[in-house]
C-alpha cells in the first residue's frame, strides 16, 4: 500500500479523480450505439448530478489535509453517501461491459466504427474511477484519520453542558 501512496499522492489522486469525473460526465451524454450526444434524456443527467457528491468529497479531503484537521460528521456523511454512489459507479462499469458484449446482437444494424474504441475507453475509465475511489478512501483512513464516533458524538451534544 505504501507504493500506492507514493504513486498516487493526494494531489495526483485529486487531479486524476477530477479529470476522470469530468470526462465521464461528458461521456454520460454520449450514445455508444449511435455515435451522437443526447442532452435531452433525463437518464444522462444522473451521473453528472451524482458526481457532485464526489467533487464535494474530494474538496473536503483536500481541505482537511491542507488544514491538518481530523474527520468530522460532515465528511463522514459525504463519505457514506459516496459509498452508495460507488455502487452506482460499479453498475455503470458493468453496464459498459454489457454494452460491449451486445455488439453481435446488432450485426444487421449499422453500428458506428467508434463502438469498440469508445466502449473500451469507457470500461477503462470506469474501472480506473473505481480504483482511484478506493485508493482515496484508504488515503483518508491513513492520512486524515479514522472516524472516531465517540469524539464526533461529543461535539454534537454541546447543549448538555
Amino acid at each position: 500500500m505504501q507504493l500506492t501512496y507514493r504513486l498516487f499522492p493526494l494531489r495526483v489522486l485529486l487531479l486524476l479523480s477530477v479529470v476522470l469525473l469530468l470526462t465521464l460526465n461528458v461521456f454520460s451524454f454520449y450514445g455508444i450505439y449511435t455515435h451522437k450526444f443526447y442532452f435531452l434524456k433525463f437518464d444522462n443527467y444522473i451521473f453528472p448530478i451524482l458526481s457532485i457528491v464526489h467533487f464535494t468529497y474530494l474538496y473536503t479531503l483536500w481541505s482537511k489535509r491542507k488544514q491538518h484537521q481530523t474527520p468530522d460528521i460532515y465528511m463522514r456523511n459525504i463519505e457514506y453517501t459516496l459509498y452508495v454512489i460507488y455502487a452506482i459507479y460499479l453498475f455503470k462499469f458493468i453496464e459498459s461491459i454489457y454494452r460491449l458484449t451486445t455488439y453481435n446482437d446488432f450485426e444487421i444494424a449499422l453500428i458506428p466504427e467508434t463502438f469498440f474504441p469508445i466502449g473500451l475507453i469507457l470500461v477503462f475509465l470506469y474501472l480506473f474511477l473505481l480504483t482511484i475511489t478506493i485508493i482515496t478512501f484508504n488515503y483518508r483512513r491513513k492520512v486524515i484519520g479514522a472516524f472516531d464516533f465517540e469524539d464526533l458524538n461529543d461535539h454534537i451534544d454541546n447543549w448538555k453542558k
